[in-house]
């Protein structure tokens, strides 16, 4: 049997999953909360933010290994949460209609319980007109660093408190908070969520 030739190789090879795609809409389309709403249920195979322009950035389908590391992140924010009491966790389908009048989605994230009841049924059900407390962004393989940068400052500018970008190609966290400059931890096992989330500590080594 003759083996293929590295130009068939390459053809043969899986394609990587695409970056996220913008498009610009203003002024022929003004997209509302709830219409941004509507397109996303009938397009549950992407992840559609809206941003403070009026762009809407589609996203497809994470890559598995990403996939993998979002579920992992997820499971021991929620871990925590179940036995902190004191607040609600979300996942990455969860977006947020931010101050900015930008409706954003994190990897992960977790809101006060307090200021989640404040909400009526009917925000909860839609896009919940606030910022998290706290959230979590896990940069892929197709996200442009300069791009996640800007998404983590729009979150503090909008009212989270704590916020880490987490590059696991590059094996770096970087920790955002109000009024302070960007901590970058390399190669860390574990990072803290303390004072924001007293005692969560979240296990990089399952990262990885």
């Amino acid at each position: 049997m003759m083996s293929a030739t590295p130009q068939q190789a390459k053809q043969q090879a899986p394609s990587e999953v695409p970056p996220p795609v913008t498009l610009r809409l203003r002024p022929v389309i003004d997209l509302t909360p709830d219409q941004l709403l509507e397109i996303s249920s009938l397009n549950d195979d992407f992840r559609l933010e809206l941003t403070s322009k009026g762009e809407l950035i589609v996203m497809p389908p994470t890559g598995g290994e990403t996939g993998d590391r979002c579920s992992e992140v997820n499971l021991q924010l929620r871990t925590w949460a179940k036995k902190d009491g004191t607040g609600i966790v979300f996942g990455s389908s969860v977006g947020f209609r931010l101050p900015n009048s930008a409706t954003l989605s994190p990897d992960a994230s977790w809101m006060a319980r307090s200021r989640w009841e404040t909400l009526s049924p009917e925000e909860r059900r839609k896009f919940p007109p606030l910022c998290p407390d706290f959230v979590i962004e896990l940069r892929s393989p197709s996200d442009r660093f300069s791009v996640v940068q800007r998404k983590m400052r729009e979150w503090l500018d909008n009212g989270a408190q704590l916020g880490w970008l987490i590059d696991p190609d590059n094996r770096r966290v970087h920790v955002y908070r109000p009024d302070t400059p960007v901590e970058q931890l390399n190669d860390p096992d574990s990072v803290s969520g303390d004072p924001v989330l007293p005692g969560f500590v979240l296990d990089l080594r399952e990262i990885w």
